[in-house]
Formats: C-alpha cells, structure tokens, sequence
C-alpha cells in the first residue's frame, strides 16, 4: 500500500499513528467477504451482523487485538471431498474481516442466529474526573 500524501509533509510531526489508523481501515474496508451489516442501536450502542451461513459457532473466532475487532472463519476440509454438489452457490471459503475501533468502543458479546453472526459494541460516557489544582504562594 503507497504512503499516504498528507501524513509525509514535515509540519505533520508525530501523526504516525492516526497514519497507520487510515492504512488500516483501507485495507479493512477492501475486504469483501462474508457481507456485512452496521446498526445504531441507539445510547452509543453498535452492531455489527455478519452473514455467515454454513459456520457453526467452534468454526468462528471473535477477537480484539490493539483496538481492532477481528473476525476469522474457518472451515473444516476434511469433509469437503465427501460432498457431492450438483450447484454450489453458497460460499464455504474461510475468511478473515477486521473492523478497527475507536477509543472506548467495547465489544459488548456475540451471537450466532440463523446464519447471522451479531456482534455488539458500545462506547460507555467517559466518567467525569475533576481534578482540583492546589494554588501554591509565592513570598
């Protein structure tokens, strides 16, 4: 993947990681499969549906690794050469496909419905901290 233009220029000091954030998140978004759906549940809540039809729950891994939700497919190729198809129009192909989250965004749990894997996130209020300062004096 070429650099990004922007982040190059010598007054943008220190910006590697939201440069890295962009890189990131464009090779996410280049990923195609298994198709996907993201819902605004409302109060900062988020959910991510992936259509993973012929998965069973052992076959699928749901992890977050440095701020990046990963979700990995993987099919059991021993019984592939038993199967005798006449048409064969649903994908069986593993898959990875990584969503990169923002800070606080907390994956809440995930379930396996019909062949729809939901995955849900919120993003908790920040808790309010005061700090008071002392005032010193001088003299």
């Amino acid at each position: 993947m070429s650099r990004t233009i922007l982040f190059d220029s010598p007054y943008l000091l220190g910006f590697e990681h939201t440069r890295a954030l962009i890189e990131r998140a464009a090779k996410a978004a280049a990923e195609a499969y298994p198709p996907y759906n993201v819902e605004d549940l409302g109060e900062g809540r988020l959910r991510i549906t992936l259509a993973v039809a012929g998965f069973s729950p052992d076959q699928l891994h749901v992890s977050v690794e440095d701020r990046q939700l990963v979700v990995a497919g993987r099919r059991d190729e021993a019984h592939k050469d038993d199967d005798a198809y006449l048409h064969r129009g649903i994908a069986g192909r593993g898959f990875l496909r990584s969503f990169v989250l923002a800070d606080r965004v907390v994956v809440d749990g995930a379930s396996l419905e019909h062949g729809l894997l939901h995955i849900d996130l919120a993003r908790p209020e920040p808790e309010t901290a005061i700090k008071r300062i002392p005032i010193r004096t001088t003299g």
